[in-house]
């Protein structure tokens, strides 16, 4: 089709950032069309149309206007298309190709790019540059995706806001677009949903009750204060997820995490998530909703994957995923015995038994039983304890507790350094060991399934030891971490002196583990004993320098 007096497209694209806007076309837009205009009247062809792709990157062609403007080539209704420059086109190489070396010409269609003197129906060679010119316009894109990508991590390395949606529960502040400030209207929601969760709510439930409480969720009330409708085909509702995302999100103890996730490439605008080891952490960049102590809670919760099943009665127990087998480490498992009084009422004996002899018999372990009103007691009591002896001398006991901490974390930490040292000095080892194999197997010294063998072996051990270390850095930093633990659960624990019944709020955010021991008989007596770990400092009776506590469970019931 040679009438270029009968169809003729124009093409113009803008890149976000090339130039400021205040609505409407942009001038570089307006400048362009013109410019291609002129030279269509020049020349006395009819422009049949403008296609446009205004803010899109020319990294990738899945765009608007390059799609209808394909489609009415396909469609015979342009035989010419016209732009400024080869990059307004695109500035991928290989795509860029496909288009003009292959679609373009089996269509029909002609393909000029003006500042750029190309003409593919030209005979003075100015086609053969093309290529050169693509390659090099892919390397600019590269390039400036480098340099945004440098900006954007050092800001966030400063503590800065790079995300286009603050969290729920915060807003940008009106002064500084990259610094956070607490949004009144939603943060006694996002202090509700962690106080729930710290109170053993499941993620499933706080949805539940924020949608019964008519709250909005954060998607309907982004629209609603744009006062615009909602267009997502989504049920407008809180969800789990939802919950899940805000609870394990820093940003609500004043801590800015960003760079989890992240594109494969500059040509790819698919995000991946990256691994936690890159994120980048930034602590006290703005005002936190909630306290050091209310996260922690949480955190521990989450950590301990507590499901409260439902019993036989229907009855959960408060002690559920905080009481452990001594011997063998399993949780153990709560179980309710039904019985009849003499008087006919129904009643109940609610025990724990150690898990692993629940599944698998005496083979196992031990049955290490102990009603829970007998648990309930014997916590209870030693919480009042330590309380008390935190009120009447706490800085004898904050130094008993930090001298045990450092005793246990010079121990620990002499073995991971050591271990690390050495896993270190095996994968030096095996890459030395492996480049050797290669080389015997190049040289013809040894064979190719005995260099098989050897190499499978020497991976698979190598990827080990490196799935290995960075766990062994993390515990040997947690090891150099300061020791203000001890005196965060000195201001924990002075507040229950007096508490007469446990609930799960105090449990979570007081205790990170029970032990139960078997059960003994001493003088005809059922001795067990109890250990319980306070989260921050652990088994407080030990830095006390006390034997364990012996209980009789007879006189307990």
């Amino acid at each position: 089709m040679n009438d270029y007096n009968k169809i003729t497209a124009l093409y113009s694209r803008l890149s976000v950032g090339d130039e400021d806007r205040d609505g409407g076309e942009s001038n570089s837009i307006q400048n362009q069309k013109l410019l291609l205009q002129n030279y269509v009247r020049q020349r006395g062809w009819n422009e049949i149309d403008t296609y446009i792709d205004d803010g899109y990157s020319g990294t990738n062609f899945d765009r608007p206007g390059v799609k209808r403007l394909i489609e009415d080539a396909k469609a015979k209704r342009i035989n010419v298309i016209l732009v400024k420059d080869l990059s307004r086109f695109g500035r991928n190489y290989i795509e860029f190709g496909q288009y003009t070396d292959y679609l373009f010409p089996s269509l029909g269609c002609r393909f000029i790019a003006l500042n750029n003197g190309i003409d593919t129906e030209s005979t003075n060679g100015s086609t053969d540059v093309m290529c050169f010119l693509n390659l090099f316009n892919e390397f600019y894109s590269r390039d400036t995706s480098k340099k945004v990508k440098a900006v954007k991590k050092a800001c966030a390395e400063n503590g800065k806001f790079m995300g286009t949606y603050p969290a729920y529960g915060y807003r940008r502040d009106p002064a500084d677009k990259h610094h956070l400030v607490i949004d009144e209207e939603t943060a006694p929601i996002v202090r509700r949903i962690f106080e729930m969760r710290a109170a053993g709510a499941g993620f499933r439930a706080i949805a539940i009750a924020l949608n019964e409480g008519g709250i909005p969720s954060p998607g309907v009330l982004y629209y609603q204060r744009k006062g615009q409708r909602d267009p997502r085909q989504v049920n407008h509702k809180w969800a789990e997820q939802t919950i899940k995302r805000i609870i394990r999100n820093e940003v609500y103890i004043g801590n800015m995490v960003q760079g989890k996730t992240g594109t494969m490439s500059y040509k790819s605008r698919k995000l991946i998530d990256k691994p936690e080891e890159e994120w980048i952490r930034v602590d006290g960049t703005h005002e936190p909703i909630i306290s050091q102590e209310l996260w922690d809670t949480v955190v521990s919760i989450d950590k301990k994957k507590v499901r409260k099943s439902p019993t036989a009665d229907g009855c959960k127990s408060i002690f559920t995923g905080l009481v452990y087998c001594a011997d063998c480490g399993f949780k153990m498992r709560n179980q309710v015995e039904k019985f009849t009084y003499k008087d006919g009422t129904p009643g109940r004996y609610s025990s724990f038994i150690c898990g692993n002899y629940s599944r698998s018999g005496k083979g196992a372990c031990t049955v290490h039983t102990i009603y829970e009103n007998v648990l309930a007691q014997l916590v209870l009591e030693d919480i009042r304890e330590k309380a008390r002896f935190a009120e009447y001398d706490p800085e004898q006991l904050v130094q008993q507790i930090i001298r045990l901490k450092d005793k246990e974390a010079k121990s620990r930490l002499s073995s991971c350094e050591q271990e690390l040292k050495t896993y270190t000095a095996r994968l030096s080892e095996l890459e030395r060991l492996m480049q050797n194999l290669y080389e015997d197997k190049c040289a013809g010294t040894i064979p190719q399934t005995f260099f098989q063998t050897l190499m499978r072996k020497y991976e698979a051990e190598r990827a080990e030891k490196s799935e290995a270390i960075p766990e062994l850095e993390r515990k040997v930093r947690s090891y150099l971490e300061s020791r203000s633990d001890a005196n965060r659960w000195l201001t924990m624990i002075r507040r229950y002196t007096e508490i007469t019944e446990l609930d799960e709020s105090i449990l979570f955010e007081l205790v990170d583990r029970i032990e139960v021991g078997e059960t003994k008989k001493i003088n005809g007596q059922r001795i067990c004993d109890l250990r319980v770990y306070y989260r921050y400092v652990g088994n407080v009776d030990a830095a006390l320098e006390q034997e364990e506590r012996r209980q009789p469970l007879e006189e307990a019931i």
